[in-house]
């Protein structure tokens, strides 16, 4: 299991606004970091960078040493199956139940039906909801909402996992809980990618800080061991 992601002087352009510029970063395989800034820092750009949704103005983007801006959009479907994907407002079926919301993408994909089950029935063990297979969304809390999404973004086995303010509709008891669920995933091997505004989850977990401002990079460390003048910045970032 891989999944190594490579900016190198990358800028993005919409138009007249620039989104990025000149932004750089290394992250690891089975590293997990934070990527924090206020609304409009430039956040979602990299990650859409990342699942090709967008290609860079300029410079590179490489997952696992394949520049994405290379890839032919017929390869992009394959590319995103080696991710999970988890958003802020859940984007569940409304109608579906929770298995069957896990189950989507691998019926999708023509999976034996007895595949299907065993591994939606052991993504939902990993994220305790095997009491709420049958139920649908309206049914769960905001959390239990959220832990089906990461059930859906983990049950295809993938190498990354990128989190879009996944605690961004949520009290600070699930926040908590869903950080500590995705900490859990990181320790089986899974590179995770988690974009947030949310300095007290950043400050609780202690794990890398890439904190961008105005479309640039600055900031990248442990938040408590970042020099003085950059952690000023990436709390001012944050909207603290």
């Amino acid at each position: 299991m891989m999944s190594q992601i490579e900016f190198n002087q990358v800028s993005k352009r919409y138009g007249a606004v620039e989104a990025l510029r000149n932004v750089s970063f290394l992250i690891e395989p089975g590293d997990f970091c934070f990527l924090v800034g206020a609304s409009g820092a430039g956040k979602s750009t990299i990650l859409k960078l990342i699942y090709r949704e967008e290609i860079t103005s300029e410079g590179d983007v490489s997952l696992d040493g394949v520049n994405l801006a290379s890839l032919s959009n017929r390869k992009v479907p394959l590319l995103r199956r080696g991710m999970g994907i988890i958003f802020q407002d859940f984007k569940l079926l409304p109608r579906q139940t929770a298995f069957d919301n896990v189950a989507y993408v691998l019926r999708a994909l023509g999976m034996p039906p007895a595949e299907v089950r065993r591994r939606v029935i052991g993504a939902l063990k990993v994220v305790g909801l095997l009491d709420k297979v049958d139920a649908v969304p309206e049914e769960l809390s905001g959390g239990e909402q959220q832990r089906v999404g990461i059930a859906r973004a983990i049950v295809n086995g993938p190498r990354l996992v990128i989190a879009d303010e996944p605690t961004g509709n949520l009290d600070p008891q699930s926040s908590v809980e869903i950080m500590a669920l995705l900490e859990q995933i990181n320790q089986r091997g899974t590179t995770i990618l988690i974009s947030t505004h949310n300095l007290t989850i950043v400050e609780q977990m202690q794990k890398r800080v890439i904190a961008i401002a105005d479309g640039q990079l600055v900031a990248d460390g442990i938040l408590n061991n970042l020099p003085s003048e950059a952690a000023i910045m990436a709390n001012y970032n944050l909207g603290t």
